[in-house]
């Protein structure tokens, strides 16, 4: 086929290019502003993308992918309504060319979602099964978020975001779910979803879709996962959580412990809510491959993690410095008291962007208040893009700063930008200088491009 994708410069729309490509499609596609490192990926891929959005950039398609980011007025959405052209969602063009006649193992829930999808990828292609990947992330090796894959299993995450201005039902739901593993169900996107029950809807509704043959697996320390699947009995439901009657692993003082053999397990994730990820992840394979239990517990501990995922990007004896994607109260608190159980004694200085759609609101006002504590020092900046959201549904930073500290009893500063960040902690610093450190930077952008700078301002201590 002849495929044109609108938007082709989104990284999971530039994947799911290269994907097409590979399966033989002719394939090509234009975006409004193209940037690396997708602008060179689509270059080294032989996608050689048009700039900007014109109505003669269809002509002549087959069918036509449109991305999620793109909206009725652009020419090229114009023209292939006004001519009938086919078109897809992104999310149904992934369906339609990639999990038919496979097993989906879709990874689902409002955390956790990218970490455990790539594990789940790495064990089965560590047992040979080669599973195809669809995921928004890359892991810390390089590896990229996609592989078609040879074999009868594709493990994708199951976002639950909107699938296109012409669909506005959640991704997932056109994944084919087999096996459905569900992490957390919190409220989150509050640009698209009024409320946590609008949420329910969607998780329901993918919860459907399981066959009978295939199985459900959910995180029953969830009250919200518990309740939908409480009458549910389309297919069999499994339960995880670390420690309990049905647990591989039990969990205790920052160490995993798989139950049978009693061996301490040292994978590269920390925290109680990545090793929840590793247990569902361990469970989905067992499912699939019983007689293989020795090799997928060997695969966890090679996992190499995922990129910006309690990333470490400075590591000395008295310091280290972390980019963790975390940005809604829940991811916070779990990747503060993570860090605080992996490194007991280091003083822990957190730096949060509220940059998404929901934490640049007051949704989160109270929550984020309460989900820093463990932190020794708090700096928040302002809102990003302030003027995006009005001051009535504004997330007001420097009340919350305010919070923190009433909260924590420990120090807590507002910071206008990013950018004012690394002067602020030329002063906050000397105060920990005979301490251990972690700066735990956390934002699911760019943070303003200041790490560079708090490189070089942990390695300034070194010298101290």
């Amino acid at each position: 086929m002849k495929i044109f994708l609108v938007g082709i410069g989104g990284i999971a729309m530039g994947n799911l290019a290269y994907m097409l490509k590979q399966q033989g499609h002719d394939v090509s596609g234009s975006d409004q502003n193209l940037y690396p490192p997708m602008s060179d990926k689509l270059e080294e891929w032989g996608l050689s993308p048009k700039s900007g959005y014109r109505k003669e950039n269809v002509k002549g398609a087959d069918l036509v992918i449109i991305g999620n980011a793109i909206s009725r007025g652009n020419p090229e959405v114009e023209e292939v309504l006004n001519t009938g052209i086919e078109y897809m969602s992104m999310a149904e063009a992934i369906g339609h060319f990639f999990l038919k006649g496979k097993k989906p193992i879709v990874i689902s829930g409002t955390h956790g979602k990218t970490t455990t999808t790539f594990l789940t990828h790495w064990i089965l292609e560590s047992i040979g099964l080669k599973p195809g990947l669809f995921v928004g992330g890359i892991r810390k090796d390089g590896f990229p978020g996609f592989a078609l894959g040879e074999g009868d299993y594709f493990v994708i995450e199951g976002d639950e975001y909107d699938s296109a201005f012409f669909d506005k039902s959640s991704k997932f739901l056109h994944y084919r779910p087999y096996y459905l593993v569900m992490n957390a169900l919190d409220f989150d996107h509050a640009d698209i979803f009024a409320n946590l029950d609008a949420i329910k809807v969607m998780f329901k509704r993918l919860l459907n879709l399981v066959p009978s043959r295939g199985k459900v697996f959910y995180w029953k320390g969830s009250k919200n996962l518990s309740e939908i699947t409480k009458d549910y009995q389309h297919a069999p439901v499994e339960t995880f959580e670390l420690g309990d009657k049905n647990s591989i692993f039990k969990y205790e003082k920052g160490i995993l412990t798989e139950i049978r053999t009693k061996s301490k397990l040292k994978p590269s994730l920390i925290g109680s809510h990545n090793y929840r990820n590793v247990e569902v992840a361990v469970r989905v394979c067992l499912e699939i491959a019983p007689q293989k239990r020795k090799e997928i517990l060997e695969a966890v501990e090679t996992f190499p993690g995922v990129k910006r995922r309690q990333e470490n990007l400075y590591v000395s004896y008295m310091s280290l410095l972390v980019e963790d994607f975390a940005h809604h109260p829940v991811a916070i608190q779990e990747t503060i008291k993570a860090h605080k159980e992996a490194y007991p004694g280091y003083k822990i200085i957190s730096l949060f962007e509220p940059r998404s759609a929901t934490s640049h609101r007051n949704v989160f006002q109270e929550d984020f208040a309460k989900c820093f504590k463990g932190s020794d020092v708090s700096i928040v900046t302002e809102v990003y893009q302030v003027d995006k959201v009005s001051k009535s549904l504004r997330l007001n930073v420097k009340k919350l700063v305010k919070d923190i500290k009433t909260n924590t009893k420990k120090e807590s500063v507002y910071a206008p930008s990013p950018k004012d960040i690394p002067s602020l902690l030329k002063k906050i610093l000397p105060k920990y200088k005979k301490d251990k450190v972690i700066i735990l930077a956390m934002s699911n952008g760019a943070f303003g491009g200041i790490y560079s700078e708090l490189k070089s301002l942990m390695e300034s201590r070194e010298s101290i």
